[in-house]
């Protein structure tokens, strides 16, 4: 039978609360990483005047203001929509910061000790709608039509007649844009 003596207790209790407090510090560090160093990305996007209805990248976000997370850099498709105002498409680039270029991003997404807001804050004036009054319309609708009648259309199905090549004979200089012959003129139907 083993026994065990006072001092040999003593010291298996010292070296479980000593193998205990590592223990505890480990998942208090590990916690502490699981929740540092994150980087919340916000658009936030007004307009003047307020109440557009704001598409990013072809997603409806909500009506201006108003603001969304996102997840990458680079170049977004705005697009804000108010009746009685022209509809604005923008190409809205949005740089990455210095902490987010690789290797420094591996450090600020996951060993920051605190969590970094990258706000984003875009604003547009909207123009009011033109109304174009009938007369205008009219008229630019009858240049359309004579400027579409001085070009020839083919029909479907047509062929088109291609110029026969020119034979050069040997020796002949050769030119770097030789001049040529116009198309034969063809009729509308």
């Amino acid at each position: 039978m083993h026994r065990t003596t006072d001092g040999n207790r003593v010291a298996l209790q010292r070296r479980t609360t000593a193998h205990q407090a590592r223990l505890w510090v480990f998942l208090l560090a590990s916690l502490m990483l699981l929740e540092s160093g994150c980087v919340r990305r916000r658009l936030n996007v007004y307009s003047n005047p307020a109440g557009a209805l704001v598409y990013v990248d072809n997603q409806q976000i909500g009506t201006t203001p108003c603001s969304v997370d996102f997840t990458y850099y680079g170049t977004r498709e705005i697009r804000l929509v108010k009746p009685g105002y022209e509809t604005l498409t923008v190409n809205q680039p949005i740089p990455t910061p210095w902490y987010e270029i690789p290797p420094l991003d591996f450090f600020s997404e996951n060993l920051a000790g605190t969590k970094i807001r990258d706000n984003r804050t875009v604003s547009y004036n909207l123009a009011p709608q033109l109304i174009v009054p009938n007369e205008v319309l009219l008229d630019r609708a009858n240049q359309l039509r004579q400027d579409s009648q001085q070009f020839p259309v083919v029909p479907a199905g047509a062929t088109v007649p291609v110029p026969t090549p020119v034979e050069i004979p040997a020796g002949a200089p050769v030119l770097a844009n030789p001049p040529v012959a116009p198309p034969p003129a063809m009729q509308n139907p």
